[in-house]
């Protein structure tokens, strides 16, 4: 069983140097992710790696351990429809699809996987022993239960090594329940991925060489949750359900709160944001490796709480779930962020007024974009962006580029207030601070506009450069320094820069 994990090992050491070697321009996000920082010299097809490992492991195992017929169509009903969830996050890597588009995709692949035979029919009460059969919920619980596999992973890959080890740690948590559940290929399949995520986090540990990309992440958050199901057929629903919710139990809960916090904020339920865990860790000044291996600590910690799930056959349940939102509590009371994090209830009492608020937001935001189409330089689309600041209530933003700073004071023809909120952040590429005073939004208010409007710049900047940059004729390279220095663009405006120099050498007379 051991060669198994072996062989996804070095598999994987062998194919993640030839993708970026052979595959340089795939997979880069040219223009980079506002919330996710600069990724633009990163490539994003490590998930290529991740699956050719799989697919090797799995025609190795098919070899040596061939299943009976009924148990093997589970199995490459499992398989195929992980490919398949790989080929649409692929597709998003190369050409971002959008969150609905995916979400739709995701959907079809479940209800499909669910229609070619992963089913669970019947749920048994840990507690009692007495079996339920799910009836028409059956379907429904499987489909949701791919679904939010899939997505949890792809939402904790923020940071470095993060999704990965996580990924690492249910993948050997599955090969230990398969392995005392008499399940032998769910042990092998599941080691030959542990492998895999072995040589994969060599390169992507802090600082990563190679992301797994949502391609990655959706495979293995759906191989995960059709494998857990795979180990329900043998009736132990501890172990198939249970046990992993233990085990993900911080990103469920991290990822939980923060899709509830958006909703009650007006924002995309799906919006990509900086403030989840492993974002809150490097704000108080942890390092990126740091963050990934205090994760890793508490992971370990739930890890520990889902064997014993698996030991005791969910017989200490409540228990185990006390016990674990003890640690939580203490995990987040020790760095000091616990109340911010759960600030839900503040966010609550406020909500219809902060969600009309956020929709008035977004529209300028949107406003701004569409503007840069039409803005003939840069200095232009700032004195746009002059406009959105004093209807958000701001008095003063500073930009602060590798081209120097541009600042904006409003024209309020009157006594600034003697108390006023103060923001700034650090990003990637540029860092912004705003300033509004206390009499016209509270400090709550005041942090949630200034993330909505820092990100409006950034997008706005990305809009002009996509525009002016790669548009024929007018633009010189004079203009692309600009871009670069305005929106950190490097590469993509580099690249844009030897494109018109290439067109023009083929076509002088243009």
């Amino acid at each position: 069983m051991i060669l198994v994990g072996v062989i996804g090992t070095l598999v994987s050491l062998i194919l993640i140097p030839i993708i970026p070697k052979y595959l340089p321009s795939l997979g880069r996000r040219d223009l980079g992710d506002f919330h996710h920082g600069a990724g633009d010299s990163v490539s994003r097809l490590g998930g290529l790696a991740l699956v050719g490992s799989f697919v090797v492991t799995y025609l190795i195992i098919n070899i040596f351990s061939p299943l009976a017929a009924a148990d093997a169509a589970v199995y490459r009903t499992i398989f195929i429809a992980a490919l398949a969830m790989f080929c649409l996050g692929f597709w998003d890597d190369l050409r971002p699809l959008g969150a609905k588009r995916k979400l739709a995709g995701q959907i079809v692949i479940a209800v499909c996987a669910c229609w070619a035979g992963i089913h669970f029919d019947n749920f048994k009460n840990p507690l009692t022993g007495v079996v339920h059969p799910l009836g028409v919920f059956g379907p429904i619980l499987v489909v949701c239960w791919l679904v939010a596999l899939t997505n949890l992973i792809n939402l904790i890959d923020g940071i470095d090594g993060l999704a990965g080890g996580v990924a690492l740690m249910l993948m050997g948590l599955l090969a230990y329940v398969g392995f005392n559940s008499q399940m032998p290929y769910l042990s092998l399949c599941a080691l030959g991925m542990v492998g895999a995520l072995l040589g994969f986090l060599y390169f992507n540990f802090p600082p990563a060489k190679i992301y797994m990309g949502d391609g990655g992440a959706y495979f293995l958050g759906f191989l995960i949750a059709g494998l857990s199901l795979a180990n329900s057929h043998k009736g132990t629903i501890v172990a198939a359900l249970i046990a992993p919710l233990f085990a993900l139990a911080l990103p469920v809960i991290d990822v939980s709160l923060a899709i509830l916090r958006r909703g009650l904020k007006g924002l995309p339920l799906f919006r990509p944001d900086r403030k989840h865990l492993h974002h809150r860790l490097v704000g108080v000044g942890f390092s990126s490796t740091r963050a990934v291996l205090t994760l890793y600590g508490v992971s370990l910690v739930f890890l520990l709480l889902a064997l014993f799930a698996f030991w005791l056959e969910g017989r200490a349940l409540p228990i185990l779930f006390g016990f674990a939102g003890l640690v939580l509590l203490l995990f987040l009371g020790s760095f000091g962020f616990g109340r911010e994090w759960f600030s839900v209830g503040r966010v609550l009492g406020n909500s219809l007024q902060m969600r009309k608020i956020t929709e008035y937001a977004l529209t300028l935001s949107r406003w701004l974009e569409l503007e840069a189409e039409r803005r003939d330089s840069m200095d232009e689309m700032w004195s746009d962006y002059h406009f959105m600041l004093a209807r958000l209530s701001f008095s003063e933003a500073r930009l602060t580029l590798a081209a120097g700073q541009k600042i904006w004071v409003a024209n309020q023809g009157g006594t600034p207030g003697p108390e006023q909120h103060h923001w700034r952040q650090e990003y990637p590429r540029m860092t912004i601070e705003f300033v509004a005073e206390t009499r016209a939004m509270d400090r709550q208010l005041f942090v949630h506009l200034c993330e909505l409007a820092a990100e409006a710049w950034f997008k706005a900047a990305q809009r002009w450069c996509r525009v002016h940059a790669i548009s024929s004729g007018a633009q010189s390279v004079a203009d692309l320094a600009v871009c670069m220095d305005f929106c950190g663009c490097k590469n993509f405006c580099l690249h844009a820069a030897e494109k018109r120099a290439s067109q023009s050498a083929a076509n002088p007379a243009a």
